[in-house]
C-alpha cells in the first residue's frame, strides 16, 4: 500500500486530521461520521475512561463524575505548560494531556489509512506566542515533543495560513495575489501569498510566500471577553467589599470566564480564598452563585454557554446566557452591539496585523485579488466588516471553515515527504 500523507491541525477549539491519497487530499471522519474534533478530554471517574471530542464534552454534560479539559493548544508556550493537574488520585501535566489528544489523533489516521503512519506535519500558528521567539519556539517544541511521545518520528511544521493558502490553490484557475485569514479559537493568522495553477506544481514555494504574521486573539479570547463583561458581574466580578473600599479580587472571575484556567478554580486553595471572599463581601449572595458554579463543577457549561451566545450573534441581534443550577438561576442577556463594544480593542489589533502584513509584503492593498476566509472566528460580523474593509477590491473566497488547513496540511506532506 503507498504511504498516507497525513496532516494534522491541532486547534484550540476544533481539530482535524487530513490524508493524501493519489494526489487528492481529504479529511479523515474523526467522530460518528464528523471530519472535525472538539479538541476536548475528558478523565471519566466513574468508569476510569478518558474520552475526547463530543464523548467528552457529553460525559460533562450529563453531569458524570470527572474532569474536562479544553483549549489545550493554549497551554503552549506558556507557564500552564508545566503545570499539573489532579485527576483522582495523581497529578497529571498538561503537556501529558495534549500528547493524549494528539495520539487519539494519531490512532484515527493510522485507522483510516490501515497502516501505522510515522510522518505528519503539524499546523501552527504564526506566532504561539506573541512577540516572544523564546517562548513561540518552546511552544513549538513542545508540540514535538508530544507527537513523539505518541510515535511520530518524522515530523514538519508549517504556518496555518500557508496550509490553508495551499488548499485555496487547488481551485483556482488563474494566478492571484491572496490575502489567507485564518482566525481559529486561538489565534489570528495572515499570510500574502502568490499562487496560480503552475505554481501549484512547483516543490520550492518560498518565493511565493510574500508575508505572514499572527496574533493571540482568536474565538476563546471572545468568550472570555463576553464571559467577563456580561456573566461575572452576575457573580460577583468587580464588586465591591463590605467597607466600600475596594473591589473584589478578580483573578478568579477572570479564570472561570477563561477556558484553559477553568479547572484552577476547582482546587481545595481556591473554593478556601473563595469562602473568604464571600465574607469580605458586600454582595455575598453574588459570591454564592459564584462558589455553587464551582461546586457544581459547572465553569465549562458556562462557557460554552458563551461560547453559543455569540456564535448566535452572527444572525441575530441578542441572545441569552442562562443558568439554570438548583442554587443558582439568572439570566444575562448579549446583544450584537455589546459583542461589539466587548471586542472592538481586539478586532483593531487584528486590523492593525493585517495591515503590517500587506506592508511587510511590499504590496498596496489594491494589488490583493483575493481574500480566501477560514476559521471560525470569521464568521463574527465585526471581524469580517473590518478585515475586508482593508481590500475593498478583492473577491471573497469563503473556505472550508474548519478543514482548510488541514487539508493544505495533507498537501504540504506529500510535497516534504513524498
Amino acid at each position: 500500500m503507498r504511504p498516507a500523507f497525513a496532516g494534522i491541525d491541532f486547534g484550540t477549539s476544533n481539530s482535524t486530521v487530513s490524508v493524501v491519497r493519489n494526489g487528492q487530499p481529504r479529511l479523515v471522519a474523526l467522530e460518528d461520521g464528523q471530519v472535525t474534533l472538539p479538541s476536548a478530554v475528558f478523565f471519566n471517574f466513574e468508569d476510569n475512561r478518558t474520552y475526547f471530542g463530543r464523548r467528552a464534552l457529553a460525559n460533562y454534560t450529563d453531569s458524570i463524575e470527572g474532569r474536562l479539559m479544553r483549549s489545550l493548544k493554549s497551554v503552549l508556550g506558556s507557564s500552564l505548560a508545566h503545570e499539573k493537574t489532579r485527576i483522582k488520585a495523581r497529578s497529571i501535566g498538561f503537556m501529558e494531556i495534549v500528547g493524549l489528544f494528539v495520539g487519539h489523533l494519531k490512532k484515527k489516521l493510522e485507522e483510516e489509512a490501515h497502516d501505522a503512519v510515522d510522518s505528519v506535519v503539524l499546523g501552527r500558528p504564526v506566532q504561539f506566542v506573541d512577540d516572544d521567539a523564546q517562548a513561540d519556539a518552546k511552544a513549538e517544541h513542545e508540540l514535538e515533543n508530544a507527537a513523539r511521545a505518541h510515535g511520530f518520528k518524522h515530523i514538519a511544521f508549517q504556518f496555518e495560513p500557508i496550509a490553508a493558502a495551499l488548499d485555496y490553490e487547488q481551485k483556482v484557475t488563474r494566478e492571484e495575489l491572496a490575502l489567507i485569514v485564518d482566525m481559529g479559537g486561538g489565534t489570528s493568522d495572515f499570510s500574502i501569498v502568490r499562487v496560480s495553477p503552475e505554481r501549484a506544481r512547483s516543490l520550492d514555494r518560498k518565493d511565493d510566500i510574500l508575508a505572514s504574521r499572527g496574533i493571540h486573539i482568536g474565538g476563546t479570547d471572545f468568550d472570555r471577553l463576553l464571559s467577563i463583561a456580561h456573566v461575572m458581574p452576575q457573580l460577583g466580578y468587580l464588586s465591591p467589599t463590605k467597607d466600600g473600599k475596594r473591589n473584589l479580587p478578580a483573578s478568579y472571575f477572570i479564570d472561570l470566564a477563561t477556558w484553559q484556567r477553568i479547572n484552577l478554580v476547582y482546587t481545595a486553595r481556591a473554593m478556601t480564598h473563595l469562602r473568604q471572599i464571600r465574607y469580605e463581601a458586600e454582595r455575598a449572595d453574588l459570591i454564592d452563585r459564584f462558589i455553587h458554579i464551582v461546586e457544581h463543577r459547572y465553569g465549562h457549561a458556562l462557557a460554552a454557554l458563551v461560547e453559543k451566545a455569540k456564535i448566535e450573534l452572527t444572525d441575530r441581534s441578542s441572545a441569552d446566557v442562562e443558568v439554570a443550577l438548583p442554587e443558582v438561576k439568572f439570566t444575562a442577556e448579549i446583544t450584537r452591539k455589546g459583542l461589539e463594544a466587548t471586542i472592538a480593542r481586539d478586532i483593531e489589533r487584528v486590523a492593525a496585523t493585517v495591515e503590517q502584513t500587506i506592508r511587510d509584503a511590499q504590496v498596496k492593498a489594491s494589488d490583493i485579488t483575493a481574500v480566501f476566509l477560514t476559521g471560525g472566528s470569521t464568521a463574527i460580523p465585526l471581524a469580517r466588516q473590518r478585515i475586508l474593509a482593508l481590500v475593498p477590491q478583492a473577491s471573497v473566497i469563503e473556505g472550508d471553515v474548519f478543514g482548510s488547513v488541514g487539508l493544505g496540511l495533507a498537501l504540504d506532506a506529500q510535497r516534504k515527504f513524498g
